[in-house]
């Protein structure tokens, strides 16, 4: 493949995998390929991921409502979406998008199920009363952020990170693109953070939480190897923040939770109770 101009066919078909480090696991239908039930431990809380940005949002916040004192005990089963985990029937019933992370509440009854991030955190910012203002123009504001890093990172992930480290060749025009866009929102980013220590005011809130594992990791040089390209150092104020929120302990642990790569000292692939960070670097 090129950069070459390419001339789309009348109807699109899916003829073969379009290449890249996740063609295997891409596919243009949904539902499941496969039987399979999702364990289920003692907890009221289950949730079902993986470590990636997506899914250490909901960890963090699950590891910062304990370290608050909140009674949000959950039990955390791995996903592995590199063997197609995410296809199978039982978590489809839970996600029918396929997609981690998700959770099912059984405190509830029924139990909620739940999926998308931003949903996830929302539910469990309002069912334990933590890290969301509860004054209207607070919770406006955060709930902005919140929105904003969902509509912005798939820009981020999708397509710089597709294209500049996981597609099968390197192409001028779509890194280019992605690039200049990604760098919008670093600026965006570092414009908010330059009067404020947290994204939404003065008070950590669910948007840090969703924000710094994708844009924190960004400008600390954790994703994409990526750091020189951007020209991450120049986010002098989100680079500030990264670092003010990367040494809080709870969020130590919860980038650890269903991690299966990098250093052992570093992975929890599976989190039922605080016992399975003994031995872990938890700061």
């Amino acid at each position: 493949m090129t950069d070459t101009d390419w001339t789309p066919p009348r109807v699109w078909t899916w003829e073969q995998p379009s290449g890249g480090t996740f063609a295997s696991i891409n596919r243009p239908i949904a539902g499941a390929t496969h039987d399979k039930d999702l364990p289920r431990g003692d907890h009221p809380l289950q949730l079902y991921s993986l470590a990636t940005p997506n899914g250490q949002k909901v960890t963090i916040l699950l590891e910062e409502l304990l370290a608050a004192g909140h009674k949000a005990e959950y039990d955390a089963w791995l996903i592995d979406i590199g063997k197609g985990d995410q296809f199978g029937s039982g978590f489809v019933a839970v996600n029918p998008n396929s997609k981690i992370p998700a959770l099912m509440d059984h405190s509830a009854s029924p139990a909620i199920r739940l999926f998308e991030s931003a949903s996830i955190l929302l539910h469990l910012a309002e069912k334990f009363g933590a890290f969301l203002p509860r004054d209207p123009a607070g919770r406006a504001e955060t709930l902005n952020w919140l929105f904003w890093q969902m509509g912005s990172a798939p820009y981020l992930g999708g397509g710089f990170g597709h294209f500049y480290k996981y597609a099968p060749t390197r192409q001028e025009y779509p890194i280019n693109r992605f690039a200049m866009e990604v760098k919008r929102q670093l600026d965006v980013l570092d414009r908010q953070l330059a009067e404020r220590p947290f994204i939404a005011g003065a008070d950590y809130t669910i948007a840090d939480i969703a924000i710094f594992p994708w844009y924190g990791a960004l400008v600390r040089n954790e994703a994409y190897d990526s750091g020189e390209f951007l020209d991450v150092g120049i986010y002098s104020h989100v680079q500030a923040w990264a670092e003010t929120i990367a040494t809080r302990p709870a969020v130590i642990r919860g980038r650890m939770v269903n991690r299966t790569w990098g250093d052992e000292s570093g992975q929890v692939p599976e989190r039922h109770s605080a016992d399975d960070f003994k031995g872990k670097a938890t700061g």
